[in-house]
């Protein structure tokens, strides 16, 4: 028997609360004696599309389903749709707004339209809020990329309600036997390739032409049995630089220098203190099976009559906050959280500084735990985060100024079902990742590679937060993990990206846990993002059905044609900034800029110094030194005469002994350029002019015994007459 419950934006009291928890007790029990006496339910209509999953993509997809005239159930395991847009995440991260198109965008659309209304501004009004720089785009149209979870969960409720969209609430996909790649779970039904129906743990059946994978845990792939991947690979595995173990990348969110590890400060034997990993951290760049951190995005307000004030757990371990405590005293000062101002003075709060909302190392088990296991997981998450910003607001360990802004905010009385204001949605980051023919990687991220059947754009920093907590080797407690590396434009996903290898699975596609490595679903693991994955994937499963082929088969140019009809960005064409940039097309001869070149960190990218070429410039971020290094193979099409010059933004925090080595054949030069002084009004600076044979010359910057920042950018063989 499954349960139908559209929630809207008004929260029950808690005697209805306590009626409806004894109306759905007493609807699972009923459910379970008919699954005894019938083995199972099923739906006798056979959908075009089954999704599994009423995330934000699921909804969408479902929304795009109807639209082309199709059906679509969407199955969603909880009580409530949206996932992460609905959960809190209201401080929108995509990094540019422009490479979001279709439904994706017309959600935020309607967002703008949905706090134009007077009536939803109830604890404050629209002029005195100010977002953190999210809140609305300058494009000629009404987006806002704010929002609070109420506001989202009623867009996408207008859109279930628009398109008569049937959702299935508190309905669990039967993972019996599932959690090994390879092996076909008791919930998922395939012949010839093909899934044919899914069965929940309360024995109902949906059947479908077409499967959609809309969870964040990859789940229905799991289930199908196709191939799949937990944890961080190695660097060597694609061939990237930022996957694996990234004790060196770690800077972000770090602990201060000089926290003891142990129970007792400089003992040993008396053991680690809670969540450090006496295994790690591993070999660098190597693969592990750990996961990145997860946490609740919670909503706060420090409005007193909406605010819940923060409480102490009743399963409180002071011990989880000590390496906090240590960390105040060891020099960290502020707000340990990232509180972004939400409508309503209310808040989207992240994890910040080297302790913080997220539960490192806790999290390891959950991508293939069970229903079970995975609440519990959940559970002790919320405890944690509970117990943080109680010890927050009132250890006297804790800074008294810290204290008293912490005081200050609250969770939320009109936001989630739950009377303590937490809501049910736990950020998860990164689960399984579907392994298809097609991975997305760092080479995507960074333009070295370009998918030539895109389906959407990602455009956000290349971001993993931290995976472990270690003892380094001058014995004191290190964050290791968080890798933050931007620095390129949007760039195109690739529709196979999406899919099972043909050989596994034909009719399911998967617009969340797609296929991709550690780093690149860094990138693409953002809300917009899905929506516009969930919509494209929709779009290809009617083709499919249409054209009676399956999803590998279809023609990929026909369902470009209907995804640009539906407004989606599919290309991304760059427009350079005035003033700033440098057209290389403008220059003669030959010119790599550095997303051309082969680097070993500058991993830093600036563009608020004038002149760079293209969209922005590299930095060594002044660590590091010796460590890094830029090399860039330049053709020689004919014999003649050139000048080989570099290009790089000046400044007085730039080194001024930068060595820059330039080889061509058995010779090799060493020059070195001071990069505070300015370059020709250009931009560039002559390293070396002569006469060269034809052939490759390289030219190879390093950081090696640098006095401050490294600058790369752009090098450049210029022909002289």
């Amino acid at each position: 028997m499954s349960l139908i419950f559209n929630p809207n934006r008004t929260l029950p009291t808690r005697s209805v609360l306590a009626n409806w928890l004894v109306l759905v007790m007493a609807a699972v029990t009923l459910s379970s004696s008919v699954v005894r006496a019938n083995e199972s339910r099923s739906d006798a209509k056979v959908y075009d599309v089954v999704i599994y999953g009423g995330t934000a993509a699921g909804i969408v997809a479902a929304v795009q389903v109807e639209r082309l005239g199709g059906s679509a159930i969407v199955i969603e395991p909880s009580s409530r749709i949206g996932g992460l847009t609905t959960g809190g995440l209201g401080q929108t991260d995509i990094g540019n707004k422009a490479a979001i198109g279709g439904i994706s965008r017309e959600f935020y659309q309607r967002i703008s339209q949905y706090y134009q209304k007077p009536e939803n501004w109830k604890w404050q009004t629209a002029d005195q809020y100010k977002s953190g720089g999210q809140s609305r785009t300058a494009e000629g149209e009404s987006t806002m990329w704010t929002f609070e979870p109420s506001a989202a969960l009623a867009v996408l409720q207008s859109f279930v309600d628009e398109h008569d969209v049937k959702v299935v609430y508190n309905e669990r996909l039967d993972r019996t036997g599932s959690r090994k790649s390879g092996q076909v779970g008791a919930g998922v039904e395939i012949a010839d390739g093909k899934i044919e129906s899914i069965r929940s743990v309360s024995g109902n059946v949906y059947r479908g032409r077409m499967f959609i994978d809309a969870t964040y845990e990859g789940d229905l792939f799991a289930t199908a049995g196709v191939s799949y991947t937990v944890g961080r690979e190695a660097n060597a595995t694609y061939g990237e630089t930022l996957s694996g173990v990234q004790t060196a990348n770690a800077r972000h969110h770090q602990l201060m220098p000089g926290v003891d590890p142990y129970v007792r400060k400089g003992d040993p034997a008396s053991g680690l203190l809670p969540g450090i990993d006496p295994t790690g951290p591993g070999e660098e760049g190597s693969a592990d099976h750990r996961v990145q951190a997860y946490c609740f995005r919670v909503c706060l307000t420090d409005h007193p009559e909406n605010r819940i004030p923060f409480f102490k757990p009743s399963d409180y371990d002071a011990s989880l906050y000590e390496l906090m405590l240590r960390n105040f005293e060891a020099g960290q000062s502020g707000f340990p959280v990232i509180n972004s101002g939400m409508p309503n003075r209310k808040t989207d709060t992240n994890n910040r500084t080297g302790f913080s909302t997220d539960f490192i190392g806790q999290n390891y088990d959950y991508p293939e735990a069970t229903d079970a296991e995975r609440q519990q997981i959940i559970e002790r998450h919320r405890s944690y985060q509970q117990g943080l910003f109680w010890t927050m607001a009132n250890h006297p360990r804790v800074p008294e100024a810290t204290r008293k802004i912490v005081s200050r905010w609250g969770t939320c009385k009109d936001e989630f079902e739950r009377e303590d204001g937490w809501q049910q949605q736990l950020y998860i980051r990164e689960a399984r990742r579907l392994v298809g023919d097609a991975v997305m990687t760092q080479h995507h991220c960074q333009g070295r590679t370009v998918a030539e059947d895109p389906v959407g754009m990602a455009a956000y920093t290349m971001d993993s937060h931290n995976v472990q907590r270690y003892v380094d080797a001058n014995g004191h407690a290190r964050n290791e993990g968080d890798v933050q590396v931007g620095g390129f434009p949007p760039y195109p996903i690739s529709y196979r990206s999406l899919l099972p290898k043909a050989n596994e699975c034909t009719n399911l596609i998967v617009p969340v846990s797609l296929s991709a490595s550690h780093m690149a679903f860094g990138s693409i693991r953002m809300e917009p993002v899905f929506m516009v994955l969930g919509q494209s994937s929709a779009t290809a499963a009617i083709q499919a059905i249409r054209d009676k082929q399956t999803l590998h088969e279809i023609d990929y140019a026909k369902l470009r044609e209907q995804l640009t009809t539906d407004k989606q960005v599919l290309d991304w064409k760059p427009v350079l900034r005035e003033g700033f940039s440098i057209d290389p097309k403008k220059l003669s001869g030959v010119v790599f800029d550095d997303v051309s070149a082969k680097r070993t960190g500058f991993n830093g990218a600036g563009h608020t110094v004038p002149k760079f070429v293209g969209h922005n410039y590299r930095h060594d971020g002044d660590f590091d030194k010796g460590k890094q290094q830029a090399t860039y193979s330049l053709p020689v099409a004919k014999r003649g005469h050139y000048a080989v010059r570099m290009s790089y933004t000046a400044n007085p925090n730039r080194a001024s002994n930068v060595p820059v080595t330039i080889t061509r054949g058995d010779q090799t030069q060493t020059v070195r350029v001071n990069q505070q002084k300015s370059p020709g009004k250009d931009g560039f600076v002559t390293l070396l002019e002569d006469e060269f044979g034809s052939g490759n010359i390289t030219v190879t910057i390093s950081n090696e015994g640098t006095n401050g920042y490294v600058v790369v950018d752009a090098v450049h063989l210029m022909p002289i007459k």
